[in-house]
């Protein structure tokens, strides 16, 4: 319990991830591997994070997300 509430009031920092899994093409995506297809798991909490293979690093905020979908959009229309 006392772990527990630590964890509420200062979090997870996901400093240990998993290596990234990328999803198959068709297939059904999971909400971290929406915007990137690719997504890394945090090996001490569990929660999936988004990840850039292009960067080589995981988009931890909103704002990454949106340069990441401004940067593919720009590389598609070229």
């Amino acid at each position: 319990m006392i772990a527990k509430l630590f964890d509420t009031v200062f979090g997870c920092r996901h400093s240990r991830t998993g290596f990234p899994i990328t999803v198959r093409r068709g297939s059904r995506r999971n909400a971290a591997a929406f915007l990137t297809g690719t997504y890394v798991v945090c090996l001490d909490c569990g929660k999936e994070a988004p990840y850039d293979w292009n960067e080589m690093k995981v988009i931890r905020s909103s704002s990454e997300a949106r340069n990441y979908a401004q940067s593919v959009a720009h590389k598609q229309a070229a």
